[in-house]
């Protein structure tokens, strides 16, 4: 019996610590995936750093960067500029792209952005009588990118809401980066990210 708590407590313990390392060492990437999003905008920091007059050309291609989008437009809400940001981007769509463009990026995830990203469209579930919203897009790689053949895949921002802002940060924002020849239509991706990412990330708040 004592042999049996041994082996009990012995896979208690390799469980926990399993978690606590996986914690930790996604903190680690998370630290370092913020680092390397803020060196990017790096020449634009460096503009307001100098004192130089900051103009809306200047900020143009770091907005439209899928990469460099989020941090551009959080850098020119803290320093008080957002009227520099183009305003063909300022939507929850332009936002949703961006957003799911860095969760790919992320090193447990695809690891990089993707080759081409093309809006599918928004769709919109219902849980306690309030509307959640999910902007679905496909995307792919080129080789030599492991998930290059898989051709088209399809991945969701959200939930934002009826009263969301353009950057607001979506909380269930996921892909399962496999083929769309292998998963169902935009809607039914969305509804399974929606019931089994959205909603968790939701109740956890």
């Amino acid at each position: 019996m004592r042999t049996i708590l041994y082996i009990a407590g012995a896979a208690i313990v390799a469980v926990i610590a399993f978690v606590v390392y996986r914690y930790i060492k996604v903190l680690g990437l998370s630290f370092k995936q913020n680092q390397i999003r803020s060196e990017r905008i790096r020449p634009l920091i460096n503009l307001f750093d100098s004192g130089h007059d900051v103009r809306r050309e200047d900020v143009l291609p770091f907005a439209e960067g899928l990469l460099t989008r989020e941090a551009t437009y959080r850098l020119l809400r803290g320093k008080g500029r957002l009227d520099l940001f183009p305003e063909h981007l300022m939507s929850v769509e332009s936002s949703a792209a961006g957003n799911l463009a860095n969760w790919l990026e992320f090193p447990t995830e695809l690891a990089s952005c993707p080759d081409e990203m093309e809006h599918v469209g928004r769709y919109t579930f219902q849980h306690d009588a309030r509307n959640f919203h999910y902007h679905v897009f496909r995307y792919r790689k080129a080789e030599p990118h492991w998930a290059a053949p898989n051709g088209w895949m399809l991945g969701a921002a959200g939930p934002y809401f009826d009263d969301s802002e353009p950057y607001d940060f979506p909380a269930g924002t996921f892909s399962r980066c496999s083929s769309t020849e292998k998963t169902t239509d935009a809607e039914t991706e969305a509804r399974w990210i929606h019931e089994n990412i959205g909603l968790r990330t939701f109740r956890r708040r």
